[in-house]
């Protein structure tokens, strides 16, 4: 399976941010041609991002076009807003101390020495420079070429300010979490201080709230709606996490009614 299309115009440079210094890297333009997928494979991709890092914004373009171009394929995209940027001078809108621990999370798994931004890493396994086409195309491509082992269902609904939701994992659920991310589709800042200054930031899939459960493979759950909550905006991600190693072996996605 392929999982991207041409992209519409390069994507600019990337620049890797570990706390206090910068490199800058290239991406490339991606040319894949992948063998077909088998059974049931997908690919979560996780971006770790922020307002603040002025080198995030071509990352937040590269998962645009990704969900535009692919809008049929099992692919599960989470932006999630760090906020260890939020001290250079502007706020990230969508930033939350939950992201930044969570990302630092990876770095343990993924035996990294510090965390940055942007960061893409795919099915909780391979890591790159978020902006980076090249490398984010080879990623999704092999994990949409690797056939899942396991699957889970999940339905949700929208009723008197609360979101009800239903998920079912079929495998077994020991030494794994359960992560059900309410996901904001699009969302734009204006930003007026910091790297970005003066820029209109526009952002997809927006990780509003991230929920985890232990030993739990079946599990119905309320959560508050956000302010301004509109059935048609927003969506639910699940996916079934190795706690050892942090490799994805479950994921879907559930629109709400």
């Amino acid at each position: 399976m392929q999982i991207i299309k041409q992209l519409s115009k390069p994507i600019a440079l990337a620049s890797v941010f570990m706390y206090a210094s910068c490199t800058m890297a290239q991406p490339s333009q991606p040319d894949m041609q992948p063998k077909p997928a088998t059974g049931k494979p997908f690919a979560v991709v996780e971006l770790f991002t922020s307002e603040g890092c002025s080198s995030c914004p071509p990352a937040d373009l590269l998962i645009e076009e990704l969900q535009q171009n692919n809008t049929d394929a099992p692919l599960y995209i989470l932006s999630y807003h760090v906020d260890y940027w939020d001290h250079q001078g502007w706020k990230d809108t969508f930033s939350d101390r939950a992201y930044t621990i969570r990302q630092q999370q990876y770095a343990s798994w993924l035996g990294l020495e510090t965390i940055y931004t942007p960061q893409m890493i795919v099915n909780g396994q391979k890591e790159h420079v978020g902006s980076n086409a090249q490398a984010s195309v080879q990623a999704i491509n092999e994990a949409l070429n690797k056939a899942a082992d396991y699957s889970i269902t999940l339905h949700a609904t929208h009723n008197n300010h609360q979101i009800e939701l239903h998920y079912q994992f079929d495998g077994d659920i020991s030494g794994k979490n359960i992560l059900l991310a309410l996901v904001q589709k699009k969302g734009s800042s204006k930003v007026t201080a910091g790297e970005n200054e003066g820029r209109m930031l526009p952002h997809v899939q927006i990780v509003r709230q991230l929920i985890q459960e232990e030993g739990k493979p079946e599990g119905r759950l309320r959560i508050k709606a956000p302010a301004g909550f509109s059935n048609a905006d927003y969506e639910l991600i699940a996916f079934v996490q190795n706690k050892k190693n942090g490799q994805i072996i479950a994921a879907t996605k559930s629109m709400i009614n």
